[in-house]
Parts: C-alpha cells; sequence; structure tokens
C-alpha cells in the first residue's frame, strides 16, 4: 500500500537569523534540528522572530521552523518524513505527539499498542 500524496508546497524564504543551535539541515525544511538541548521558556530566533520555547527540547530533535497546519507534511533533509496531526508554531517540539511517519509503523508508541510476542502467536 502506498501512502496518499498531498501536494508539497516547498516556500523558500530569504534567509532570516535563526539561532545557531538550531540547524537547518535543507533550505526545503520546515523543520529544524536542535544541535543543543533547549530548556523550556529559553527565547530563541527562528527565521527572524523570538520564540519561547514551551517544552525542552532535548539534542537531536525536532523543532518547527514556522506554522503548519494539520496533515501538513514535515520536510527534513527535504524530503517527506510525515504530517502533523494537529496545528503546530514556530518553535514547537515536532515528535510522536505530534508528527506522525507516513512510512513507518509508529502505533507500538501508543498506550495499548504493542508487537506480539512470537510465543503468543
Amino acid at each position: 500500500m502506498t501512502p496518499d500524496f498531498k501536494e508539497v508546497s516547498v516556500q523558500q524564504a530569504p534567509h532570516k537569523p535563526t539561532d545557531a543551535r538550531l540547524i537547518l539541515q535543507s533550505p526545503q525544511d520546515n523543520c529544524l534540528i536542535a544541535g543543543a538541548r533547549l530548556e523550556a521558556g529559553e527565547c530563541v530566533e527562528i527565521e527572524g522572530e523570538m520564540v519561547t520555547l514551551a517544552k525542552t527540547i532535548d539534542l537531536g530533535h525536532k523543532v518547527a521552523r514556522r506554522a503548519l497546519c494539520t496533515d501538513e507534511k514535515v520536510l527534513r533533509y527535504g524530503a517527506i518524513i510525515g504530517h502533523v496531526t494537529s496545528d503546530v508554531q514556530p518553535g514547537e517540539h515536532l515528535h510522536t505527539h505530534n508528527l506522525e511517519s507516513d512510512y513507518l509503523p509508529t502505533y507500538t508508541h501508543d498506550a495499548g499498542h504493542a508487537f506480539v510476542d512470537h510465543r503468543e502467536r
């Protein structure tokens, strides 16, 4: 079964200042990668705008580069990695609570779902 693809709008805005601890891996990406642990309440600059982080962002985790609407595709390395399951604001943590992979089963992370042990089959 192939995933349903929606048209993806790729926005390449002129370069605006972004905190050096937030890494842009490709100009097409709508997420940034935390190059260091960022604490909740900390102010960071994203695309020239000051954003106060609502939650702590761990090293290597994704952060929204701009506002994203429910079901909008998330791009990393210029490729679609999934879609957001709710509206997301710039600087918001992108993870399994609001980002769903279009390719890998993540249902095992949800309460009540798990792989069946081979001895139980």
